[in-house]
């Protein structure tokens, strides 16, 4: 399967503890690089999460956030350290003996007292947990969002494949009829200079000619590449950097065959070669 690096997907939870909502964004990117934005309490899960981003991602530049919201009701109860309380309170009734004063001790000011009131701790292992559940859904959610594209991807670029074969073909078939008449364009030349015509120069002159404008071995090279891409394409997998070298070789025997052109329709088709490469090669840029 073709993966694009351009990909978005978000998984909300909710919990007794709270809701939490992850968010994963991808671009093209040359490596796999990762970025976090995470809630302080949750920076010790940066190193997981990037593994689990390195072993099932090539490459992408993919950005991962998490918004958390705790759930107050989850610690509404609280609890009372009597002993505590009571060490305050008759510290209070001490101190109050040694100054001579006597009052009612404030109920709300022993537990105000740091450690007095205490509320339990979130369990965090468990909160970890469900995080990290949620994360593996949104990671394979978001693989499935880069899959989807990348098969869009893939079907455009066999469709530029095709149509590259398509002007190979239109070009191999119109040779013959170019080089008769470049050679019928020759002998009227000679003609107008009222040059005799000497065979061995005219068949020297034929020979260059058909070096100039050979082109077969560019055409079965172009032929060559486009099943050797067709190939890539169906073998999937992180594939970009293949691809995008192909796009090179693609190319080269464009340009060539450019060069060699000794008509309109040998241009166009050279012209059109390189659309099709250029289309082709902005669709690369994004898969893996």
């Amino acid at each position: 399967m073709i993966y694009s690096m351009t990909a978005y997907a978000r998984k909300e939870i909710k919990c007794d503890w709270g809701n939490a909502v992850w968010e994963i964004r991808s671009v093209n990117q040359r490596y796999l690089e990762t970025y976090f934005r995470l809630p302080e309490q949750f920076r010790g899960l940066e190193p997981v999460l990037r593994e689990r981003f390195r072993k099932r991602l090539a490459r992408g530049k993919v950005e991962c956030s998490l918004r958390f919201e705790n759930n107050p009701a989850a610690n509404s109860e609280l609890s009372i350290d009597e002993a505590l309380a009571k060490q305050v309170i008759n510290a209070a009734n001490q101190v109050m003996t040694l100054t001579g004063e006597e009052s009612r001790i404030n109920p709300f000011q022993v537990m105000q007292w740091p450690g007095v009131m205490e509320t339990p701790e979130q369990d965090m292992d468990t909160i970890n947990k469900d995080l990290l559940s949620a994360f593996d859904n949104a990671l394979s959610d978001f693989i499935e969002a880069r899959g989807r594209e990348g098969e869009n991807m893939k079907a455009l670029i066999e469709q530029r494949l095709t149509a590259i074969t398509d002007e190979v073909v239109k070009v191999r078939a119109r040779m013959p009829e170019i080089l008769e008449w470049q050679r019928e364009r020759l002998f009227n030349k000679f003609e107008e200079a009222k040059v005799e015509l000497d065979a061995s120069r005219v068949e020297q002159e034929l020979i260059l000619l058909a070096q100039k404008s050979d082109v077969a071995e560019e055409l079965d090279r172009l032929d060559s590449h486009v099943k050797e891409a067709t190939n890539i394409l169906k073998k999937g997998g992180a594939c970009g950097r293949r691809l995008d070298f192909m796009m090179q070789e693609f190319n080269r025997e464009s340009n060539t065959l450019a060069s060699k052109s000794i008509s309109t329709d040998i241009t166009a088709s050279g012209v059109e070669l390189k659309v099709l490469i250029e289309q082709m090669r902005e669709q690369i840029q994004n898969i893996e």
